[in-house]
Protein backbone atom coordinates (compact mmCIF):
# COMPACT_ATOMS: atom_id res chain seq x y z
CA UNK A 1 0.00 0.00 0.00
CA UNK A 2 1.21 3.27 -1.06
CA UNK A 3 0.12 6.90 -0.72
CA UNK A 4 1.64 9.61 -2.88
CA UNK A 5 1.31 13.10 -4.59
CA UNK A 6 -1.24 13.93 -7.04
CA UNK A 7 0.46 13.69 -10.75
CA UNK A 8 -0.45 15.19 -13.77
CA UNK A 9 -0.83 11.66 -15.19
CA UNK A 10 -3.57 11.46 -12.77
CA UNK A 11 -6.40 13.49 -14.74
CA UNK A 12 -8.55 10.87 -16.05
CA UNK A 13 -8.49 9.20 -12.47
CA UNK A 14 -10.17 12.03 -10.51
CA UNK A 15 -12.36 12.91 -13.86
CA UNK A 16 -13.70 9.64 -13.45
CA UNK A 17 -14.32 9.56 -9.62
CA UNK A 18 -14.96 13.21 -9.57
CA UNK A 19 -17.99 12.76 -11.82
CA UNK A 20 -19.39 9.43 -10.25
CA UNK A 21 -22.80 9.97 -8.88
CA UNK A 22 -22.94 7.43 -7.04
CA UNK A 23 -19.66 9.09 -4.81
CA UNK A 24 -21.39 12.55 -4.80
CA UNK A 25 -23.70 11.76 -1.66
CA UNK A 26 -20.26 11.30 0.73
CA UNK A 27 -18.46 14.33 -0.91
CA UNK A 28 -20.72 17.15 -0.42
CA UNK A 29 -20.74 17.73 -4.33
CA UNK A 30 -24.01 18.06 -6.97
CA UNK A 31 -22.23 18.26 -9.88
CA UNK A 32 -19.96 16.93 -12.67
CA UNK A 33 -16.12 18.73 -12.45
CA UNK A 34 -14.73 19.51 -15.78
CA UNK A 35 -11.59 18.54 -17.02
CA UNK A 36 -10.31 21.89 -17.25
CA UNK A 37 -11.05 21.99 -13.73
CA UNK A 38 -9.62 19.43 -12.68
CA UNK A 39 -6.18 20.69 -14.82
CA UNK A 40 -6.16 23.70 -13.11
CA UNK A 41 -6.53 21.79 -9.52
CA UNK A 42 -3.31 19.25 -10.38
CA UNK A 43 -1.62 22.30 -11.30
CA UNK A 44 -1.88 23.78 -7.82
CA UNK A 45 -1.95 20.42 -5.96
CA UNK A 46 1.43 20.37 -4.31
CA UNK A 47 0.53 23.62 -2.70
CA UNK A 48 1.90 23.64 1.24
CA UNK A 49 -0.14 21.90 3.82
CA UNK A 50 0.32 24.68 6.07
CA UNK A 51 -1.32 27.16 3.42
CA UNK A 52 -4.01 25.58 1.70
CA UNK A 53 -4.90 23.91 4.64
CA UNK A 54 -5.79 20.66 2.63
CA UNK A 55 -4.01 17.59 1.28
CA UNK A 56 -5.12 14.88 -1.28
CA UNK A 57 -3.07 12.12 -1.53
CA UNK A 58 -3.67 9.21 -4.30
CA UNK A 59 -3.82 5.96 -2.56
CA UNK A 60 -2.07 2.72 -4.89
CA UNK A 61 -1.82 -0.83 -3.66
CA UNK A 62 2.30 -0.51 -4.60
CA UNK A 63 4.60 2.06 -6.01
CA UNK A 64 4.22 2.78 -9.67
CA UNK A 65 0.53 0.89 -9.94
CA UNK A 66 -2.61 2.45 -11.10
CA UNK A 67 -4.19 4.76 -8.50
CA UNK A 68 -7.56 2.84 -6.62
CA UNK A 69 -8.47 5.97 -4.44
CA UNK A 70 -8.08 8.90 -2.65
CA UNK A 71 -7.68 10.07 0.65
CA UNK A 72 -8.14 14.11 2.16
CA UNK A 73 -7.19 15.77 4.64
CA UNK A 74 -8.96 18.83 4.94
CA UNK A 75 -10.02 21.82 7.06
CA UNK A 76 -6.69 21.82 8.82
CA UNK A 77 -7.05 23.87 11.93
CA UNK A 78 -3.46 25.28 13.35
CA UNK A 79 -4.47 26.05 16.62
CA UNK A 80 -5.72 22.84 17.50
CA UNK A 81 -3.68 20.78 15.04
CA UNK A 82 -6.63 18.64 13.64
CA UNK A 83 -7.88 18.13 10.23
CA UNK A 84 -10.69 16.26 8.57
CA UNK A 85 -10.26 13.08 6.72
CA UNK A 86 -12.27 11.73 3.98
CA UNK A 87 -11.12 8.64 1.36
CA UNK A 88 -12.58 7.15 -1.20
CA UNK A 89 -11.98 3.74 -2.67
CA UNK A 90 -12.95 3.11 -6.68
CA UNK A 91 -16.13 0.65 -6.66
CA UNK A 92 -13.96 -2.14 -8.14
CA UNK A 93 -11.35 -2.07 -5.64
CA UNK A 94 -13.59 -2.10 -2.49
CA UNK A 95 -13.87 -4.79 -0.23
CA UNK A 96 -10.00 -5.25 -0.66
CA UNK A 97 -8.64 -3.55 3.18
CA UNK A 98 -7.43 -1.00 0.84
CA UNK A 99 -9.27 2.07 2.62
CA UNK A 100 -7.87 0.60 6.33
CA UNK A 101 -4.66 0.26 5.05
CA UNK A 102 -4.64 3.44 3.49
CA UNK A 103 -5.99 4.96 6.69
CA UNK A 104 -3.27 3.71 8.81
CA UNK A 105 -0.62 4.77 6.58
CA UNK A 106 -2.23 8.40 6.53
CA UNK A 107 -2.73 7.75 10.93
CA UNK A 108 1.19 7.52 11.16
CA UNK A 109 1.78 10.76 8.33
CA UNK A 110 -0.48 13.13 10.10
CA UNK A 111 1.10 12.19 13.20
CA UNK A 112 4.76 11.93 12.78
CA UNK A 113 5.11 14.45 9.47
CA UNK A 114 2.22 16.56 9.62
CA UNK A 115 2.54 16.83 14.02
CA UNK A 116 -1.63 16.50 13.83
CA UNK A 117 -2.75 15.81 17.22
CA UNK A 118 -6.51 14.42 15.97
CA UNK A 119 -8.03 13.57 12.80
CA UNK A 120 -11.64 13.10 12.55
CA UNK A 121 -14.59 11.83 9.75
CA UNK A 122 -18.13 12.74 9.62
CA UNK A 123 -19.92 9.47 8.41
CA UNK A 124 -23.45 8.72 7.10
CA UNK A 125 -25.40 6.92 9.75
CA UNK A 126 -26.67 5.33 6.62
CA UNK A 127 -22.60 4.26 5.20
CA UNK A 128 -22.31 1.46 7.33
CA UNK A 129 -18.87 0.63 5.18
CA UNK A 130 -17.52 3.58 5.94
CA UNK A 131 -18.88 2.93 9.90
CA UNK A 132 -17.14 -0.15 10.26
CA UNK A 133 -13.96 1.17 8.73
CA UNK A 134 -13.40 4.06 10.72
CA UNK A 135 -14.27 1.82 13.92
CA UNK A 136 -11.70 -0.78 12.53
CA UNK A 137 -9.13 1.94 12.20
CA UNK A 138 -8.88 2.97 15.73
CA UNK A 139 -10.97 6.41 15.08
CA UNK A 140 -13.58 6.56 18.22
CA UNK A 141 -17.70 7.29 17.88
CA UNK A 142 -17.80 10.40 19.69
CA UNK A 143 -21.20 11.92 18.85
CA UNK A 144 -24.59 11.96 16.54
CA UNK A 145 -25.64 15.05 14.50
CA UNK A 146 -29.14 14.36 13.87
CA UNK A 147 -30.79 14.69 10.42
CA UNK A 148 -27.46 16.42 9.47
CA UNK A 149 -27.02 15.14 6.09
CA UNK A 150 -29.81 15.78 3.06
CA UNK A 151 -29.73 13.27 0.68
CA UNK A 152 -32.36 12.31 -2.26
CA UNK A 153 -34.26 10.31 0.42
CA UNK A 154 -34.34 13.02 2.99
CA UNK A 155 -32.06 13.79 5.62
CA UNK A 156 -29.79 11.31 7.86
CA UNK A 157 -27.94 11.77 10.57
CA UNK A 158 -24.16 11.70 10.92
CA UNK A 159 -21.90 9.84 13.07
CA UNK A 160 -18.86 12.07 14.00
CA UNK A 161 -15.13 10.31 14.68
CA UNK A 162 -12.22 10.98 16.16
CA UNK A 163 -8.47 9.47 16.21
CA UNK A 164 -6.20 10.98 18.66
CA UNK A 165 -2.95 10.66 16.73
CA UNK A 166 -0.34 12.56 19.69
CA UNK A 167 -0.38 10.71 24.23
CA UNK A 168 -1.36 13.80 26.01
CA UNK A 169 -3.07 15.05 28.98
CA UNK A 170 -6.88 16.23 28.62
CA UNK A 171 -8.28 18.49 30.94
CA UNK A 172 -11.43 18.09 31.79
CA UNK A 173 -11.81 14.84 30.50
CA UNK A 174 -14.49 12.76 31.94
CA UNK A 175 -13.62 8.56 33.33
Amino acid sequence: MNLRALEPEDLEFLFALENDPDIWGVSDTLAPVSRHTLREYLEHASADFYVVRQLRLVITTDIGSPAIGIVDLFDYDPLHQRAGVGIIILASERRHGYARQALELLKEYARSVLRLYQIYATVGADNAASLKLFRAAGFRRVGIRHGWLRTADGWVDAVEWQCLLQASTIIGESA
